[in-house]
C-alpha cells in the first residue's frame, strides 16, 4: 500500500498514540484529533487519503465527522472504530457508521494485526 496521509480521531489519548504508531510505523503520515470537530477543522485546511475515527465522542462525535467530511472531503475514505457506549454496543455504532459512509469498520479492542486489516479494506475502491 502507498503511504497515505491520514486523518486520525479518537477522544482517548492512549489509543490515538498506539494506532498513530501503527500508521506510522506502516509509512503513514499521520495528523490526529482528539475530537469529532477538531478533526472537521482539520478537514477543512488539508486532504487525506483516510480518516479513522471513533464514534461515541464528547464534542463532535464521529457520526457527525462522516456527514462533514461528505461535504469537505467527499473522495476521502473513512474507517470507523467504536468500542461502544453506555446506551449504544459497538455492533451498532459501526453499523451505523457504515450506514452514513464509512468503507469499513472494527470494534475496539483490535490488536495491530486486524487493525492495518481493516485500514487495507477502507482503501478498497469501491465500484
Amino acid at each position: 500500500m502507498p503511504p497515505l496521509s491520514v486523518l486520525l480521531t479518537d477522544d482517548e489519548e492512549h489509543i490515538r498514540q498506539l494506532i498513530c504508531n501503527w500508521l506510522e510505523q506502516a509509512g503513514h503520515r499521520v495528523t490526529c484529533a482528539a475530537t469529532g470537530n477538531e478533526a472537521s477543522a482539520l478537514a477543512k485546511k488539508a486532504a487525506f487519503d483516510l480518516v479513522v475515527t471513533d464514534i461515541l465522542m464528547p464534542d463532535g462525535d464521529g457520526v457527525e465527522l462522516i456527514a462533514a467530511l461528505k461535504v469537505s472531503q467527499p473522495a476521502a475514505r473513512v474507517l470507523a472504530i467504536s468500542g461502544g457506549g453506555r446506551i449504544i454496543d459497538s455492533t451498532d455504532c459501526l453499523r451505523i457508521a457504515q450506514g452514513l459512509g464509512a468503507h469499513a469498520a472494527v470494534m475496539k479492542p483490535f490488536n495491530r494485526e486486524k487493525f492495518l486489516e481493516a485500514v487495507a479494506l477502507a482503501m478498497v475502491p469501491t465500484p
